[in-house]
């Protein structure tokens, strides 16, 4: 929600799929209308549905820096989501969130850069609490999308779909 609505919710539990637009301007110019499927959170035992493979340009796979099981399921997500997709590699970005809160940390930053390099993926941490690198999140993503999948475009805009 920082990112769309630039506010950040306690509360806030994803437990239903939602889908919010946000225009987003990369360096050098180029616009996009960014639209994000926000999806309930998923463990090992989660089906994902084919509509989060159909019309899909790359995904954000969030993990907390709290939590190193949170940090060991996307390695079964991220598994789900290529046998899903058909496909050795999607454009992705991996996301450490919850930085501010740096006693509870479990999870270091070189093993987030790790995996990342591994799965050949773009890698940021964040808070969204604190509305710190929310933003380079999208931008990293579309940076992941433009290189792997989209052609060259004539105009300075286009759209981009964020599961």
């Amino acid at each position: 929600m920082q990112f769309i609505e630039g506010q950040f919710s306690e509360t806030y539990n994803p437990t239903i799929e939602n889908t919010y637009q946000k225009p987003l301007s990369l360096r050098g110019g180029r616009d996009f209308l960014v639209e994000i499927v926000d999806t309930p959170g998923q463990d090992e035992f989660s089906i994902f549905p084919t509509r989060y493979s159909v019309g899909i340009h790359g995904y954000v796979l969030v993990y907390s820096v709290t939590s190193r099981t949170s940090f060991e399921m996307l390695k079964i997500i991220r598994e789900k989501l290529l046998n899903m997709t058909g496909t050795n590699s999607v454009p992705l970005v991996l996301v450490g969130n919850k930085t501010d809160l740096v006693g509870e940390r479990v999870v270091t930053f070189e093993d987030g850069r790790e995996l990342a390099a591994q799965w050949g993926c773009g890698f940021v941490e964040s808070s969204a609490k604190r509305n710190n690198s929310v933003k380079e999140i999208f931008e990293s993503l579309l940076e992941e999308v433009d290189k792997d999948s989209l052609p060259p475009q004539k105009d300075k805009s286009g759209g981009c779909v964020i599961a």
